[in-house]
């Protein structure tokens, strides 16, 4: 199929064009955590954890996994160096997670390739399209997140 075929095909309704871009950036992230030898899962939590420090019941919540599953998480990533536990001062069983140096110097350098290569497929488009997408997109998110109560 060559590219002119490709722009002739009718243009997937909404639903199947969000889930068809879902893959594409999901395709992006997984290869770009792969380059830095973590799953996309393991991106996602230093990206949460970005400059901040949050519990491990909360980190499960926002990565909607079982404490268990962030427990290992924390695991493998705090032996490579990208996260470290802290206790919590007058709570003994309460711990805390935060991203060292050298996990925030991961989530940037992931975040520039993500925005390079995504920015040059939102490139094609022309700039008005942009700002119809970005606004269409904005309104999504924000749909979303009050409706659902979630931090992103």
């Amino acid at each position: 199929m060559t590219d002119s075929s490709r722009e002739d095909a009718p243009a997937p309704d909404l639903v199947d064009g969000l889930m068809q871009l879902s893959f594409i950036v999901q395709a992006i992230l997984g290869r770009l955590a792969g380059e830095h030898g973590l799953s996309v899962t393991q991106l996602r939590m230093l990206a949460v954890l970005d400059d901040r420090e949050i519990g491990m019941r909360q980190l499960a919540g926002i990565l909607e996994l079982e404490k268990s599953s962030v427990t290992g998480l924390v695991d493998r990533a705090e032996r490579r160096g990208l996260v470290r536990r802290n206790a919590v001062p007058g709570n003994r069983r309460a711990v805390h997670v935060t991203d060292t140096e050298e996990g925030r110097a991961v989530v940037r350098l992931v975040r520039e390739a993500i925005r390079t290569e995504i920015g040059q497929l939102a490139g094609t488009l022309s700039d008005s399209r942009q700002d119809s997408f970005r606004r269409s997109m904005a309104a999504l998110i924000r749909h979303y997140v009050a409706e659902h109560d979630i931090p992103l």
